[in-house]
């Protein structure tokens, strides 16, 4: 199976650690969507040009979004962590609390920091403030949860967790959570899974490319 993605995009992070999870392999198709070229060939594959896109060439099927993907991987890769319950009630809790992480943490935390790239004159301090009112929500939610729970399913960790690390992991640079203790060390729980240390690894390169240029 072949993944497009890039190290530093949260959603690429997000299937790549599932990956680690499942101890399965996959082909690496690195795509920039900052150089113009790439983009414009990515988009041949994927017109809407968003990553990650997984390519099952055996299956001839290409599998967009990273939730799907990861769906997809947890059937079709035998062993590693179970990262959806068979349970239907339980699977449905874990879909919902992925969403709850890519809608709440990462979506709103991608408001914050890409404003912060707008030029001046061009930025959204309104919506800026919106966004730092929804994170503080969401993240309040999750430090109830985290109160008793050692994973985003409790004891079990799962697809929703995969969504936290990353999103939690850009969202501390643009608005950090040292105020939620429970956060904070659900956090660092996360630091400490290896899938999630060989994503932050493989991004330190690009990440030190990325602030050289900014």
């Amino acid at each position: 199976m072949k993944l497009y993605y890039h190290p530093l995009s949260s959603y690429s992070q997000k299937v790549v650690m599932a990956f680690h999870e499942k101890g399965a392999a996959f082909e690496p198709a690195i795509v920039s969507l900052m150089d113009p070229q790439q983009k414009a060939d990515y988009k041949k594959i994927q017109p809407l040009g968003k990553l990650p896109l997984l390519v099952d060439e055996k299956a001839g099927r290409g599998v967009p979004e990273s939730s799907i993907i990861i769906e997809y991987i947890d059937r079709h890769c035998v062993g590693g962590t179970k990262l959806i319950p068979d349970d239907p009630d339980l699977a449905r809790q874990v879909r919902f609390r992925d969403r709850f992480f890519d809608l709440y943490v990462n979506d709103t935390m991608s408001k914050i920091f890409f404003d912060g790239m707008r030029p001046e004159g061009q930025r959204d301090p309104f919506g800026v403030a919106q966004a730092k009112e929804t994170l503080d929500t969401a993240l309040g939610t999750i430090d109830r949860d985290m109160g008793t729970n050692t994973w985003a399913m409790g004891n079990t960790f799962s697809m929703a967790d995969c969504a936290a690390a990353p999103a939690l992991g850009y969202c501390r640079m643009v608005h950090p959570f040292g105020a939620f203790e429970n956060v904070t060390a659900y956090f660092g729980r996360l630091q400490e899974r290896p899938s999630f240390q060989k994503v932050l690894k493989e991004a330190e390169p690009h990440l030190a490319a990325f602030a050289a240029r900014t």
